[in-house]
């Protein structure tokens, strides 16, 4: 297949540098149905931001805390349950009831119900709160420390998807973690390939900027695949060590969504054999069961590995969480507890249930 006649642009200080490495590079081979009539484009990465949309220094951010991000969860369907099940008598708690808030804070209902009939023969053995609670702790996928993308084949970079529907906080949430492995001392490329939604890849191009990394773009309306092969081009050129993809939103029923989705997927596999990309569904907590829909519209089409629940300090109803890792059996990676920056943490079980129940 000829190459295209377009190249993706590169800022002088870069050039050099590229040359070698682009020599040992295989012909660029784009999907078959690129539009080669859109010209991709590299813009180099900016300096790290000195200051956030509050004015406070980036760099010198204080790690967020999660206990407080769970603030309204604790004030809320948290506070009655431990009202409930620390007000029992010798004859224990109305499990009706704590079945009832449960339900309330969005754990489920089928859920709720099998819950509350392990800790009803747990509690045998124990109060009712630490039945409740272990309970409750048992519905989280294990995991081993702090998530970070694995390494990926030599020479190549780590690939994360990040996927979800509009409004979740999805471009947001791939500037905040470009910010975090930025400042970890990584190398970052952002490819805006969501390039259907008005000002999406504006909206990229500020957060690269912010976070100083770079981003490939192309024109809006631009082939998404496309996008994305030209970004694992120049991250291979440039020896980046992680790409973070956008990806289009629409409603979670548009099955053509799932089908592009699903393209990018095999896109990254034949660029990058071996590279096993991290796929990251976004999901605005506040949204409860009906978020649990999308994400399982997700995992169908695309294999998610793990969640990010945006805007959990925005709501009283924690129980999201439970919910989602049991359904899916994906774990929760990272939550948004504010809008700063810095304000999207790696999700650690034990801490959370413990700030839940502090």
């Amino acid at each position: 297949m000829p190459e295209p006649d377009t190249e993706p642009t590169v800022s002088p200080d870069t050039a050099a540098d590229e040359s070698e490495s682009e020599s040992d590079l295989p012909p660029w081979e784009p999907p078959a149905d690129a539009d080669h009539d859109l010209e991709p484009t590299v813009e180099p990465p900016g300096e790290l931001a000195a200051q956030d949309e509050d004015g406070v220094l980036a760099t010198a951010e204080p790690p967020a805390d999660l206990s407080a991000g769970l603030e309204k969860s604790r004030g809320g369907f948290m506070a009655r349950l431990r009202g409930i099940l620390g007000g029992a008598g010798a004859s224990g708690p109305s499990w009706e009831e704590v079945e009832e808030t449960l339900i309330g804070g969005d754990v489920g209902a089928v859920l709720s119900t099998d819950l509350v009939e392990r800790a009803r023969r747990r509690r045998d053995t124990g109060n009712s709160e630490e039945a409740v609670r272990a309970e409750l702790a048992a519905l989280l996928v294990p995991r081993d420390g702090v998530w970070a993308p694995g390494p990926a084949a030599t020479g190549q970079p780590a690939v994360i998807l990040v996927v979800g529907v509009n409004g979740t906080g999805k471009t947001t949430t791939i500037g905040k973690l470009a910010w975090r492995y930025r400042n970890d001392g990584r190398t970052v490329l952002l490819a805006a390939a969501d390039t259907f939604r008005a000002a999406a890849i504006e909206q990229l191009e500020h957060w690269a900027q912010r976070a100083g990394v770079t981003v490939v773009a192309h024109a809006p309306g631009a082939d998404p695949g496309a996008v994305v092969y030209d970004s694992l081009d120049a991250a291979v050129a440039r020896r980046i060590d992680l790409v973070i993809a956008d990806t289009a939103g629409r409603l979670h029923t548009k099955v053509n969504l799932m089908d592009e989705l699903a393209k990018i997927r095999r896109i990254v596999d034949k660029r990058l054999p071996g590279a096993q990309p991290e796929t990251l569904f976004v999901l605005d907590a506040t949204t409860g069961q009906n978020g649990l829909a999308q994400a399982k519209a997700f995992h169908d089409a695309v294999g998610l590995t793990g969640i990010v629940l945006t805007k959990l300090d925005s709501t009283s109803k924690g129980g999201i969480v439970f919910a989602i890792e049991d359904a899916l059996k994906v774990p929760v990676r990272f939550v948004g507890v504010g809008e700063k920056v810095g304000d999207l943490v790696p999700f650690d079980p034990d801490e959370f249930v413990a700030a839940l129940f502090a």
